[in-house]
């Protein structure tokens, strides 16, 4: 049976913070002299910038949302909800990809995505953190050797290429069904529009609870995530979400791990990389997880998706109830 609660860091209980980092999500992010906005403004760091995490602390607000901030060495303090926690691991590549391709994850801050397998080619896409991608082929740099994934932009039917050792191939274990033991008529999500919460249910007992953040009211306009029943009848690991003008509210999303729509209209539980603030509306109607939650999620619902495919689609599904 899972833990209840996702923790907000993959922790290495030796030394919580050896390595963490955090990514800024938002165009620009002050950090403050104490864990309150109501603080002095001690610097100011721009959108991708990278700070190491030291610890965390609690606003002493306790009529927000979210009170959790993170301290940024001893330089200051930023509210959590505009910094991804983010951390930086290298990999092997690996050099024969089946003809069906393979899963991975970006497993640093971020890395670009060229149109050709050398860093003097056009950036077609910025790709992040636990974001994923499917890899089509492996090549080499003639120039420099330089190993290089090929990746699929599945929105555009594009390839672009990046540094081999920024993606981790994912492996059959880690994307096995959790509670496949249970019978899926026995599975249910229910998600609390009021209290912005998912709970997964086995049976009557509830085995996974997380915030999350749903539709809300952005600069575009009002964004409702819709009440009822449904079932998450179309699944896939990897999809490149965008829509509108990105300068008022639009979003272009490559790589947005872990969709499980729940209606043709596109509503659907999928990990976000583009902010870490849980707990009030603020999607375009989506039900915003992170990565770790949505991933936890996907694996445990229905339809199962095969390693090799790029989705399931069907009439089955576990059964979503989402409530005021």
């Amino acid at each position: 049976m899972a833990s209840l609660l996702a923790p907000p860091l993959n922790f290495d209980l030796s030394d919580p913070f050896a390595s963490q980092q955090g990514r800024v999500t938002v165009r620009t992010v002050w950090l403050y002299d104490q864990p309150s906005f109501e603080g002095g403004k001690v610097k100011l760091i721009q959108r991708d910038a990278l700070v190491d995490i030291t610890n965390t602390a609690v606003s002493e607000d306790a009529e927000t949302h979210n009170r959790i901030w993170y301290e940024i060495g001893t330089e200051g303090y930023a509210y959590s909800g505009n910094i991804q926690p983010v951390r930086t691991a290298l990999n092997p590549p690996q050099m024969d990809i089946p003809k069906d391709g393979v899963l991975a994850e970006v497993t640093v801050p971020f890395s670009d995505a060229h149109e050709e397998p050398n860093t003097e080619s056009a950036v077609g896409y910025r790709v992040y953190y636990e974001t994923t991608h499917w890899i089509k082929s492996t090549v080499t740099s003639e120039a420099d050797g330089q190993i290089w994934y090929q990746i699929l932009d599945d929105k555009w039917n594009k390839h672009y290429f990046v540094r081999a050792e920024h993606l981790r191939v994912m492996t059959a274990e880690e994307l096995a069904p959790i509670s496949p033991d249970v019978p899926d008529r026995e599975k249910k999500i229910v998600v609390r529009l009021d209290s912005q919460i998912v709970i997964a249910y086995e049976g009557k007992q509830p085995v996974f609870v997380v915030p999350t953040a749903t539709g809300g009211r952005l600069r575009s306009g009002t964004y409702t995530t819709p009440q009822g029943n449904f079932i998450t009848y179309y699944k896939r690991p990897s999809r490149h979400m965008a829509a509108g003008d990105i300068a008022a509210s639009g979003f272009d999303l490559p790589g947005v791990p872990w969709v499980q729509y729940i209606t043709k209209s596109g509503i659907s539980f999928h990990g976000t990389f583009w902010h870490n603030d849980y707990g009030r509306p603020r999607s375009h109607g989506c039900i915003n997880l992170t990565s770790s939650s949505a991933k936890w999620l996907y694996r445990w619902t229905s339809p199962n998706v095969a390693t090799n495919k790029e989705f399931s689609y069907g009439g089955v599904g576990t059964r979503v109830e989402i409530i005021k």
